[in-house]
């Protein structure tokens, strides 16, 4: 599906949607995409709005450059995921792959933005922003994690670069910022005293007055969990201003979908499914 769109991008790997409220019901109003960025729409109306994004070839190529924007209408809700993990190809002649997003997330609306891991693969290069602006009766959770790389094959965190922003703004005051950088050049990522025998490692970020209560729960949950030697997955979360902020790490992707899928579970209910149902 392709729109006009309001929004007039335009350009290589550029990429808009919006939602609103039509008839008392969610609605996907707009949507462009140019490639390699890839959205596909398999539920444009309803309770809520899913939508799924990809790019032509599985995956971001050397000099790749994705910029994505979302309009999150009042009243509206929104889920946003991936088909995949996004695999990271090795950089060629410096040239890395970038990811921009904004969103507008309006009053009383909620966005749920849970794409699988990103991958990197052997020297790859790959940078991510994403701000969020969003109305203080609104609802934001978001995902954002990576893996090590083609592990099977013996390539563990073998990156070149990855560095992840994320801003929430609520009432035009920035709220939450997250960012994580992994560089190699500073010493081994797979040292011990880094990400050692970890391959995944991410954050969950349950945001505003519509999800006070998943959030608080969130925050009892990983406060109850007890801390084990060895363990194969490990989180911690901590308070933020309107809600929770979940780090976690563990050894095998499967682990990380598992418990993120657990601890979201209360989304079923304001999105009208479980998305993860028929994906895992």
């Amino acid at each position: 599906m392709r729109g006009e769109g309001k929004t007039g991008l335009g350009g290589s790997g550029h990429g808009a949607f919006e939602v609103e409220v039509v008839n008392g019901m969610s609605a996907l109003t707009s949507l462009e995409g140019y490639s390699p960025l890839k959205l596909l729409a398999p539920h444009p109306r309803g309770q809520s709005v899913w939508l799924y994004s990809s790019s032509f070839g599985g995956g971001m190529v050397s000099g790749d450059s994705t910029r994505l924007e979302a309009t999150i209408g009042d009243g509206s809700r929104c889920f946003l995921g991936t088909q995949a993990s996004t695999k990271i190809y090795k950089t060629l002649q410096g040239r890395g792959c970038r990811h921009q997003m904004t969103a507008r997330v309006g009053a009383g609306s909620l966005f749920v933005l849970a794409p699988d891991p990103v991958q990197c693969f052997s020297m790859s290069d790959y940078q991510q922003h994403q701000r969020f602006d969003m109305d203080s009766s609104a609802g934001l959770v978001l995902v954002d994690c990576c893996q090590a790389g083609r592990v099977a094959c013996g390539e563990r965190w073998d990156l070149t670069r990855y560095a992840s922003r994320n801003e929430v703004w609520i009432d035009g005051r920035l709220a939450v910022m997250d960012s994580i950088l992994l560089d190699p050049s500073v010493g081994p990522l797979d040292a011990a005293h880094r990400l050692g025998r970890y391959n995944c490692v991410g954050m969950i970020l349950v945001l505003g007055e519509m999800l006070r209560d998943g959030a608080r729960r969130l925050l009892e949950t990983v406060a109850a969990q007890p801390v084990l030697k060895r363990a194969t997955w490990v989180m911690s979360a901590s308070a933020v201003r309107g809600g929770a902020l979940v780090r976690f790490a563990a050894e095998r992707s499967e682990e990380a979908a598992t418990a993120v899928r657990e601890h979201l579970r209360f989304l079923a209910e304001p999105l009208g499914d479980d998305p993860w149902a028929r994906k895992w």
